[in-house]
């Protein structure tokens, strides 16, 4: 069998065991995904009308807020989905099993691939499932085209896979798995320091700069941008070359510690 083959199966297998751990405890996603969902029903239901009067021509319209808000609300839903991998990757490490991986005959690399697609996959559905949501309280993107709709999606899976490799890494660099939780809150609270909830022109000059040159801001306007047909601008190549930095970034990081000899 050749390297390329066995490190197919072998990450194949390390992905379906990833898979069936999610299964079994499925408390941790769920717990991840309260707080997305909270926060859009709390912003559209309770904020929406002032919101909405704020950002907008100064009259108090909810489904336009709730258009607005989404797009955040779903990169949200994607940074704390991601702490669940550096949790999960965390006690793989203080567990022990893998350094059993270790000592078996399985290509090296295999185990955190299965970490990774499988925390990309678990990414995705829970956008499918926060969007339904969104959905079911009336937002719409009638006017985006199918190309549009590829575009957003392959954005969703692009970021998903940065913070992921970030996420891989901070949970192989934690003691265990509380602290790999702490340490990957960040992926949740940088969407609500970005536009997510209102534009970056709203906020004080002074943290006006914080909130625009962070990884979430320019997704947020691409994604934006394809489902609700607002301008992209720059917003679309920074998006790119941050989520591309972060996940070369995250796995050289997460591969260095994993290559590391155990002590």
């Amino acid at each position: 069998m050749s390297s390329l083959s066995l490190a197919v199966r072998d990450s194949a297998t390390m992905l379906r065991r990833n898979l069936l751990h999610a299964r079994r405890y499925p408390s941790l996603t769920l717990n991840l995904l309260l707080t997305p969902v909270m926060l859009l029903l709390l912003f559209v239901y309770i904020f929406g009308d002032v919101m909405s009067a704020g950002i907008g021509d100064g009259g108090a319209d909810r489904s336009e807020y709730l258009a607005y808000l989404v797009p955040g609300i779903l990169l949200l839903t994607i940074g704390g989905t991601t702490i669940g991998s550096a949790v999960s990757v965390s006690m793989d490490m203080t567990e022990g099993i893998i350094a059993r991986f270790r000592t078996m005959a399985i290509h090296r690399g295999s185990v955190l691939i299965g970490h990774v697609v499988g925390s990309v996959l678990q990414c995705v559905m829970s956008v499918v499932l926060v969007g339904a949501v969104a959905v079911a309280i009336g937002f719409r993107a009638t006017d985006a085209t199918a190309a549009e709709w590829v575009l957003a999606v392959g954005l969703l899976t692009l970021v998903s896979l940065a913070l992921t490799w970030i996420a891989v890494g901070m949970g192989l660099s934690s003691p265990n798995a509380e602290a790999a939780s702490n340490n990957a809150m960040p992926l949740m609270v940088l969407p609500l320091l970005s536009s997510a909830f209102v534009p970056v022109d709203a906020m004080p000059g002074w943290f006006q700069p914080v909130a625009e040159y962070q990884p979430f801001t320019p997704a947020i306007e691409t994604l934006r941008g394809l489902l609700l047909g607002s301008e992209i601008g720059h917003n679309g190549w920074l998006a790119v070359v941050w989520c591309l930095g972060l996940a070369a970034l995250g796995y050289f990081w997460s591969k260095s510690l994993y290559d590391r000899d155990p002590k």
